[in-house]
């Protein structure tokens, strides 16, 4: 009985004792009143007391059941929460204890709801998993040409055991560089497709159907999104490599058609009417690839125009090749004669002429050719042009000269008379002019030479060298000035006679002698006078602008000189008739005073 009365509690035990013995007092009255032995009586006391160890183990077992279960459970809530630490990357949760303290029951209530928190964390995190993977796998997708991905979340497989906020973001940056190379391609996309449709409409062609032979996606009418694979970015590249290729190539035919144009135009002097109907294309000569821009500039349909044009004008061309030939020489002729230089031979303009009639000569080469001597004339001019300029100088000086020279032989400048002062004023002009002829002809000459020396060449003024015509200029003035210097002192010593014999006779010659001297000596001088004019035409007809053959204009100079020497001796006669005169008069002034 002793073992039935081991309570749990004193309450418990108490109410057990009292209960128990209680029905024990009740059952031994019904023995007593019954007549139970006592060995029936111990029987089924010890009956009663194993049925309640049965109870009582019973209930042991179920109890120990139960805090097996609660040591399970406890223990893999803290498994479990120990994963979620570690899958989430956190070393603990904070507000809860290291260690826990009480009863099973007691632990196990305080780590559920921390549990429950933890896993509803870790839910969230792998839905941010899923959608950043999610946008990993699509950008991806698309990058490598997959236009039709499937985004459902179902497909993306999260690492449940690595949900750490440093693989989150790992996975974010990923994501960041995928998104940003996807806007990349889809900018080079648009760049491309862009350039394509301005490349076309510059060249006239369907920029859709180019677009879509590259892929059907890159046409917005289909739908879809665009293709940014690398194969796509390849082809449009190469799409636009031979795009830009086809118009370098229709440019340049444009521009040997626009040349082509514009040299015909030239030629042929085309007026400006008939050239505005392809300013378009003469236009483009200036203007590089990169520049052109304007809708249809480059269509075929233009270089067709332009080729039949050129055609067109070619025919027009050798039909009028003549004129223009016969243009060309009066253009070559007229820089010849303004510079006064040597004209090709007219037999050499004959014989291009007949070419040209029978057709075996090229046109293009001839009027190139032609433009070459035209250039090279227009060159040589040019080289010439300082050197002209001072011949003309000294051909205005000569003029003056010779001027000088008829007035100074005119007894009657100083006379009054209508335009006297004048010719004063331009005799004065005219010494100051001619006082520069010699540094004229030096520099002149010095010109000349060195032109000579560079180009390696005769300088020809009119088909004469311009040295020789300098030098028979220095020639001629040289014997003129030793001309005039001889007068002078022959003049200086018949007026030294005249003075002896006047002093010798002390008289002086009559009026009527002197008259007579006079006269005579007057038409002496007139006679010198015609000569030197004659000379002085020699000179000025070499010196004209006409063009005379050089044997021509050194006979004028012989002739000059021819003249001059005339001169001297009709002034050498004159001087002894003056002479003889003198010794006639002498008699009959000084007769009276004769002893």
């Amino acid at each position: 009985m002793g073992s039935i009365q081991t309570p749990i509690t004193m309450k418990s035990s108490a109410i057990l004792e009292s209960s128990c013995g209680y029905l024990l007092q009740e059952l031994q009255m019904i023995w007593d009143e019954v007549g139970e032995d006592q060995y029936e009586r111990e029987k089924v006391l010890l009956d009663l007391e194993q049925e309640c160890l049965e109870v009582y183990r019973r209930k042991v077992d179920t109890a120990n059941i139960s805090r097996a279960r609660l040591h399970q459970e406890l223990a893999e809530s803290e498994a479990e929460f120990t994963h979620l630490l570690l899958s989430l990357g956190e070393r603990s949760l904070p507000g809860r204890p290291e260690k826990m303290a009480g009863t099973l029951k007691e632990q196990l209530d305080s780590i559920t709801p921390v549990l429950r928190e933890m896993q509803l964390r870790k839910e969230e995190r792998m839905n941010q998993f899923r959608a950043v993977q999610g946008q990993i796998q699509k950008f991806s997708a698309e990058i490598a040409g997959q236009s039709e991905y499937d985004d459902s979340s179902s497909t993306v497989i999260v690492n449940e055991n690595d949900l750490s906020l440093k693989k989150l973001e790992e996975y974010q940056i990923e994501r960041q560089r995928l998104h940003k190379e996807k806007s990349d391609r889809l900018t080079r996309v648009e760049k491309y497709i862009s350039t394509v449709q301005n490349l076309s409409t510059t060249l006239g062609m369907e920029a859709s159907l180019i677009i879509t032979k590259v892929h059907p996606s890159l046409n917005e009418l289909c739908g879809i999104s665009k293709n940014i694979s690398d194969s796509i970015l390849a082809k449009l590249n190469s799409t636009v490599e031979s795009l830009e290729e086809e118009k370098k190539t229709r440019l340049e035919k444009l521009h040997h058609l626009g040349k082509a144009l514009t040299n015909l135009w030239n030629l042929m002097d085309t007026p400006s009417e008939d050239r505005q109907l392809f300013s378009h294309v003469t236009k483009l000569l200036s203007v590089s690839s990169a520049e052109i821009s304007d809708p249809g500039s480059l269509t075929l349909d233009t270089i067709k125009q332009a080729e039949a044009e050129v055609e067109r004008l070619d025919h027009l061309k050798a039909s009028k090749m003549k004129e223009l030939f016969l243009k060309k020489q009066i253009e070559l002729e007229e820089i010849c004669n303004r510079s006064h230089m040597e004209i090709p031979s007219q037999s050499e303009m004959d014989n291009i002429l007949n070419l040209i009639n029978s057709g075996e000569i090229d046109h293009a080469d001839l009027l190139m050719s032609m433009d070459e001597q035209i250039s090279r004339a227009g060159e040589e001019a040019t080289s010439r042009k300082t050197i002209m300029e001072k011949v003309e100088k000294w051909m205005l000086a000569r003029d003056e000269e010779r001027w000088l020279e008829e007035y100074m032989r005119d007894e009657n400048r100083y006379s009054v008379s209508r335009g006297a002062h004048r010719n004063l004023k331009r005799a004065e002009r005219a010494r100051i002019t001619v006082n520069k002829l010699p540094a004229l002809v030096d520099l002149l000459i010095a010109k000349t030479k060195s032109w000579e020396e560079e180009r390696k060449k005769v300088f020809l003024y009119d088909e004469v060298p311009l040295l020789a015509m300098l030098e028979e200029y220095n020639l001629s003035r040289q014997e003129r000035e030793d001309e005039k210097q001889r007068q002078r002192e022959k003049k200086k010593v018949q007026s030294q006679g005249v003075v002896e014999q006047e002093n010798l006779f002390g008289s002086r010659p009559s009026t009527s002698s002197r008259r007579l001297s006079n006269m005579s000596l007057n038409g002496g001088f007139s006679t010198a006078t015609a000569l030197n004019r004659r000379l002085s035409l020699g000179i000025q007809q070499l010196g004209s602008n006409s063009i005379n053959p050089p044997t021509q204009g050194l006979s004028f100079l012989k002739e000059g000189r021819k003249a001059q020497g005339q001169t001297m001796s009709i002034r050498q006669s004159l001087v002894s008739r003056l002479r003889e005169e003198t010794a006639s008069v002498v008699p009959t002034v000084s007769g009276p005073f004769s002893p």
